[in-house]
């Protein structure tokens, strides 16, 4: 990425913790408009975690989080949404007693441009076709990969311009990951910048442009997603192989 395009987010050796056990440990990573990035690594190294502390769900307690060039670090996590920064939660956390058609309508509930909000509804119907056809459905009722699908589509209901994954494959069969994977690559290509963390490292890096590998809390190697696809440290690592 060409040194004179500022990262759309960035991170500053940023220390979270829970409680006195630091969970990131002065990491630091760039990310720029249009990209793909990824986050991969182990259970417990810290991805999760990096999605919350910028979001600041987790508190950073050393260190600078960037987004267009301002520091966030003390901004609610539930203004940034209204900036342009939404994350889509591990777990999914619908609203399970609300309706598909409702659920969708909290992504937006900030917003007040009544056209553009009617156009994004119909982009996510078109994204999630599933979704129109259960618009009046309990959010509750749905399938796990249903589920997820609506927890993207309430994100970009925010019309965010950086969208944050969280394990967006966890307990989906094999074919709906790919639908997944494929619909992320289709938000990415409308000019939605996507943080990705993913614990099948084989598909995001497939899909990213760039990655980062985390391990307890550090950063330990960064490249382009391919470079680090044909690593035999990380294919044996994180490939199975």
């Amino acid at each position: 990425m060409a040194d004179n395009i500022t990262p759309i987010l960035e991170l500053k050796n940023v220390v979270s913790a829970y409680g006195r056990i630091k969970a990131l440990k002065g990491i630091s990573l760039k990310v720029f408009p249009g990209e793909i990035v990824t986050i991969i690594g182990a259970n417990g190294a810290g991805k999760s975690t990096t999605l919350m502390t910028i979001c600041n769900i987790i508190t950073a307690v050393e260190g600078d989080i960037l987004y267009k060039g301002e520091r966030i670090n003390n901004i609610a996590s539930d203004i940034l949404p209204s900036m342009g920064l939404c994350q889509v939660p591990e777990g999914r956390r619908i609203f399970p007693r609300l309706t598909v058609m409702e659920n969708l309508d909290m992504g937006a509930f900030f917003r007040k441009d009544a056209a553009d909000i009617k156009h994004d509804l119909e982009r996510v119907f078109e994204l999630f076709p599933k979704l129109r056809e259960r618009r009046k459905q309990l959010g509750g009722t749905l399938s796990g990969g249903e589920q997820q699908m609506l927890a993207m589509g309430r994100a970009l209901m925010s019309s965010p311009k950086v969208l944050l994954l969280d394990e967006p494959s966890m307990g989906l069969a094999p074919l709906l990951v790919k639908q997944i994977f494929d619909i992320i690559r289709m938000i990415n290509s409308q000019g939605v910048t996507v943080v990705l963390v993913e614990q099948n490292a084989n598909l995001a890096l497939q899909c990213a442009q760039r990655g980062y590998v985390l391990e307890t809390g550090t950063v330990v190697m960064e490249d382009e997603a391919d470079k680090l696809l044909t690593n035999p440290d990380i294919r044996k690592a994180y490939l199975g192989e």
